[in-house]
C-alpha cells in the first residue's frame, strides 16, 4: 500500500512563507495530486492540484483563497510534491494534507472534491499570527 509522508509546516507571522514536502515515490502512475487543509469543524477544503497524465493539461488548479500565493509543484526526480506557501495570513491557519487520486476520480475538474482521493499524508499544521 502506498504512503505519503509530509514535511515542513510550523508557526509563521502573517506575510511570511513556508513550503509542504509530500513523497510521492509510490505514486508515480497518479492521476491527479492535491494539497488540501482543514480547520476544526469545517470540511476539508481543495487548497491546490497538479494533474500527472500527459493527456490532461499540466496547469495547476486553485482556490480562489490561495490563487496568486500558493504554487504547487513536483519534483519527477526526486518524487515530492511541494506546496509554496507565500503572504501567508492568519485564515492560512489549519491542517493541511498532501493528497492523490490514483483511479480518475478528479476526472473532468473535480480536483477540490476530497472524496476523489484514496491515499492521504498525516497532515502538517500551518499556523500563521497576526
Amino acid at each position: 500500500q502506498g504512503l505519503l509522508v509530509e514535511s515542513g509546516g510550523g508557526s509563521v507571522q502573517a506575510g511570511g512563507s513556508l513550503r509542504l514536502s509530500c513523497g510521492v515515490s509510490d505514486f508515480a502512475d497518479s492521476y491527479c495530486m492535491a494539497w488540501f487543509r482543514q480547520v476544526p469543524g469545517k470540511e476539508r477544503e481543495g487548497v491546490a492540484a497538479l494533474y500527472s497524465l500527459d493527456t490532461i493539461s499540466r496547469t495547476p488548479y486553485y482556490s480562489d483563497s490561495v490563487r496568486g500565493r500558493f504554487t504547487i509543484s513536483r519534483d519527477n526526480n526526486e518524487n515530492v510534491l511541494y506546496l509554496q506557501m507565500n503572504d501567508l495570513k492568519p485564515e492560512d491557519t489549519a491542517m493541511y494534507y498532501c493528497a492523490v487520486d490514483v483511479g480518475g476520480f478528479t476526472f473532468n475538474g473535480a480536483w477540490s472534491r476530497a472524496d476523489g482521493y484514496g491515499y492521504w499524508g498525516q497532515g502538517n499544521q500551518v499556523t500563521v499570527s497576526s
